[in-house]
């Protein structure tokens, strides 16, 4: 049985709801069942652009990624949701342990019918909400490409500071991050 830091521990013995909603989302656990939109998103050259491989998903690399963030859910009671709007899935997104970092990652990914409606923000408000809140988290990173500028505002805008430059997947990436007491100043 793997040893669970002390981090992670103190999350999965909190009791979390598995559903959130804002005034526009409904954010649930992620199900097999999303596959198909997942496949198709991340099929997007839109949304694969601000990669160091700027392609599409195989539908099998799409099946890996869902069953990941599922297993997320499993392992540490918490993860990315799956992201609705008027009934349909437009995304996922949330927070998840960080493996390469110290803290959580804000991670998100909405299909591009959607951006530009001010979801991205309102999933991030939600979900620093219930990192700091719920979790109890003392910090949260978001990493944005350099030519993600979309992404950069949000982090910017929800109380993010550019920290530094790190690799990650091999290409330069900004970290930025949100410590608990500015982001409840």
């Amino acid at each position: 049985m793997k040893k669970q830091t002390m981090l992670e521990k103190e999350f999965n013995d909190a009791v979390l709801p598995a559903i959130r909603h804002t005034a526009r989302l409904q954010l649930r656990t992620p199900v097999a069942e999303d596959i198909h939109f997942l496949t198709a998103l991340f099929s997007r050259p839109e949304l694969v652009a601000h990669r160091p491989v700027p392609r599409a998903d195989s539908p099998e690399e799409s099946a890996v990624r869902l069953s990941r963030d599922i297993d997320h859910w499993k392992d540490h009671g918490f993860g990315r949701w799956a992201i609705e709007a008027g009934g349909a899935l437009i995304g996922f997104g949330g927070v998840t342990v960080s493996k390469e970092f110290s803290g959580l990652s804000l991670s998100y990914h909405l299909q591009p019918e959607s951006w530009g409606h001010g979801y991205a923000t309102e999933l991030v408000r939600e979900t620093l909400t219930f990192a700091f809140d719920d979790l109890h988290a003392d910090r949260v990173i978001g990493l944005v490409r350099p030519v993600n500028a979309a992404s950069r505002r949000i982090l910017e805008k929800s109380g993010f500071s550019f920290e530094r430059e790190v690799m990650l997947h091999g290409a330069p990436t900004n970290m930025y991050g949100l410590v608990k007491r500015a982001a409840r100043s």
